[in-house]
């Protein structure tokens, strides 16, 4: 399925058990906002966390162009069973659900069906944080149109993979993620980074992040948001030499073209549209 361009360059996560912190949150040019029942909740809180989640997607306002969403538990626990069973009984479901330490398509397409016998509509965000979910990551990717983006989860990963967390023992990791996402068409979003306070290491780590091919990144307090969001947000330059691209392919109908004294073949034009599409969206 061909992902519909929305941007997704930045995400944080908003604690469910404190409601205030979600208006808060989607004040802060954030494009995702994500309420969390997964481990920033302990086992103790998870039922109240539930009943709170549920009463903001009852309130939400979702014509202001951020996406909000739900980090359920996993579905191979109890927790998370409970989570979906109170998403299907809800009127007013999130309009997406993150689905975390996924190891299987299996699990995706339980949830696919549930949620189309029940008639919900809801956008399904997969991460991919474990060992069988970094071998399966291509299938799962593949497995169902409402996928719309595949996270990497390095934490949990480097655990699994008992790897030291930098960005060198992630890479492999990282490019499977980037290469399923992209097999079904969909976007890649990358871990956040975790030192709070090195702003300058955080925006080498997005860009990375974006030459590798992930359109966006995750965050941990707001004040990271305004330099995740300038990374991944196309420049000036990017979107007129894509302009200027599509204009010279569209003319010359033809399989390449040299452009400037640079040799350009026509699969470039996919991202080129896709540049310019989430240009007029931001």
């Amino acid at each position: 399925m061909k992902n519909s361009i929305q941007p997704r360059r930045s995400f944080i996560f908003t604690p469910a058990l404190k409601m205030e912190m979600f208006n808060k949150a989607i004040k802060t040019g954030v494009d995702i906002v994500c309420v969390e029942l997964e481990d920033g909740v302990s086992p103790k809180d998870k039922d109240l966390a539930r009943d709170n989640a549920i009463e903001i997607f009852k309130n939400a306002p979702f014509n202001d162009g951020i996406e909000k969403i739900i980090r359920i538990n996993s579905l191979r626990e109890s927790f998370g069973i409970s989570d979906i069973k109170a998403i299907l009984a809800s009127k007013s479901p999130p309009s997406g659900i993150m689905l975390p330490k996924v190891n299987s398509a299996e699990e995706v397409i339980l949830l696919d069906n549930l949620l189309t016998e029940r008639g919900h509509n809801c956008c399904l965000h997969i991460i991919i944080e474990t060992n069988k979910g970094l071998e399966l990551a291509f299938e799962i990717a593949n497995c169902s149109k409402r996928i719309k983006a595949l996270f990497f989860g390095g934490v949990d990963m480097t655990a699994d993979l008992r790897c030291s967390g930098s960005w060198e023992s992630l890479l492999y990791a990282r490019s499977r993620v980037v290469h399923a996402a992209a097999s079904a068409g969909i976007d890649a979003i990358d871990v956040p980074y975790l030192d709070l306070d090195n702003l300058h290491d955080l925006e080498v780590e997005a860009k990375k992040a974006k030459d590798l091919g992930f359109c966006g990144k995750g965050s941990i307090h707001p004040k990271q948001i305004p330099i995740i969001n300038k990374v991944f947000t196309p420049s000036h330059h990017e979107i007129v030499k894509a302009q200027e691209i599509i204009s010279a392919f569209e003319k010359a109908d033809t399989g390449l073209l040299i452009i400037n004294g640079k040799l350009i073949e026509k699969p470039v034009l996919r991202e080129m549209y896709r540049l310019v599409s989430l240009s007029k969206k931001l």
